[in-house]
């Protein structure tokens, strides 16, 4: 049977009635169009049509009709919904009227990177790290800033009144034929980490915006929210979404640990290089709200200086040698959970081909002390530099990438800038009780 008839014949047989066709937006918020089981066969027939000119980042009203090709791979039936009249869905690519793939669509962008990858004889290989806060709804099921437990790192239940909810979530995900590594508690109250198992980089950024409806669907069916805000509390740690790495080529992972000479290979080292070089610059896609730059504190677990090590896990990047030296890859450890998950992907391949690509890009020296003993002259020294502050700073530094407008597209990147200006410009008109308690009465 075909991979269509396959999927013809399951809904058949498990009474699937609706199908939602799925696709994120320039923002990586997942957007989709449900279908009944009757419009199936036109919906596999790449016939399903929108106003792309209501997506951000996607088309003008002039060229505004899309249509929504389902990947069939990404088949899948939602566990949690009723065993009689079950639901499924699609994750699609979107394309113009004449079936061309539409060049803003972020699947796509990542999608190129990898063909990229993959003409240099590579496929990449990558892993996420979940965490989310789970926070108490009140009567209205509105969330508050209440969590539902107080626990801490690796704690159990009773400090960890999110256990069950975590178990459903991994549950549900298995279901859906999501391999998980691990879950447990994070350091800060409320807070949570499901580490998914490693996969290809198109699978892998399918398997994240999957597993953020997921964890969001199943808190709320057990009263709770689920969220990605990276910082909610100021005196907590915050959410990222750590990332493990690595390169295979005909099946040979090409970051290897060479036990004899004690190193992780050139090509591991090289791809470090474009990770650390082109960092300041996909900052805003790897993390892209006002929200995101305040983990970057001192002392708060987050990388706050563009460094990298071979045994300092506070670092930016870290190269892991594993016990089985064919297992070894890398960390990297400023994005977060509100990154679009194709173009956060896709930005950090796209720099470690770089690397790999200008062998004159240099290699810091890997730092095996704590970084914010430095002072700044020894930071200098070293090439060390400092994430952005700011989402406006990112977004500044962004606007003269070459790196960015290659990877996106012109327009798409302009788009992406304007739009995040736009988020920017909105917070600078809040007025901060921060502001109120520290100037009203003192000027």
């Amino acid at each position: 049977m075909t991979p269509k008839e396959i999927i013809l014949q399951r809904v058949k047989d498990e009474d699937v009635r609706f199908i939602r066709m799925q696709f994120t937006d320039m923002l990586g918020r997942m957007r989709n169009m449900a279908v009944t089981v009757e419009m199936l066969e036109e919906a596999l027939g790449n016939r399903c049509v929108f106003d792309g000119s209501a997506i951000d980042g996607f088309a003008n009203i002039e060229e505004s009709d899309l249509y929504l090709h389902p990947d069939l791979s990404t088949f899948t039936i939602f566990p949690w919904r009723p065993h009689s009249g079950k639901v499924a869905r699609f994750i699609c690519d979107v394309c113009t009227p004449d079936g061309t793939p539409l060049e803003y669509n972020p699947r796509l962008v990542l999608e190129k990177v990898i063909k990229e990858a993959e003409e240099m004889g590579f496929k990449f290989k990558i892993g996420p790290e979940m965490e989310f806060f789970l926070f108490n709804t009140d009567v209205s099921g509105r969330p508050t800033t209440e969590t539902n437990d107080k626990g801490s790192y690796f704690d159990i239940s009773p400090l960890d009144n999110g256990e069950n909810t975590r178990r459903d979530i991994c549950l549900n995900l298995e279901e859906m034929g999501y391999k998980i590594e691990a879950s447990h508690h994070e350091m800060a109250r409320g807070q949570h980490e499901i580490i998914l198992k490693p996969d290809d980089a198109l699978r892998t950024a399918d398997a994240i915006i999957t597993s953020k409806m997921v964890i969001k669907t199943i808190a709320k069916k057990n009263g709770l929210h689920a969220t990605f805000m990276p910082k909610p509390f100021a005196d907590q740690w915050g959410s990222g979404m750590h990332l493990s790495m690595w390169l295979e080529k005909d099946g040979k992972n090409l970051f290897e640990y060479d036990k004899e000479k004690g190193k992780l290979s050139q090509t591991a080292y090289r791809f470090i290089a474009g990770l650390l070089k082109y960092t300041r610059e996909i900052a805003c896609i790897t993390n892209p709200t006002v929200n995101s730059y305040k983990r970057f504190i001192p002392g708060a677990d987050a990388p706050c200086e563009i460094s990298w090590s071979e045994n300092n896990r506070s670092l930016l990047i870290r190269a892991v040698k594993t016990r089985i030296p064919e297992n070894a890859f890398i960390e990297y450890r400023s994005p977060d959970g509100t990154a679009n998950p194709y173009l956060a992907i896709a930005a950090i391949l796209k720099a470690g081909l770089m690397g790999i690509k200008d062998e004159s890009i240099p290699l810091p020296p890997s730092i095996g002390m704590n970084v914010m003993s430095l002072s700044a002259a020894e930071k200098k020294l070293l090439g060390i530099q400092r994430m952005p502050v700011s989402l406006n700073e990112a977004l500044k530094i962004a606007k003269d990438s070459k790196l960015l407008e290659d990877l996106l597209g012109a327009k798409l990147k302009d788009n992406y800038i304007a739009k995040k200006t736009e988020e920017y410009d909105s917070y600078r008109r809040i007025i901060s009780q921060w502001e109120i308690d520290s100037y009203l009465e003192q000027y």
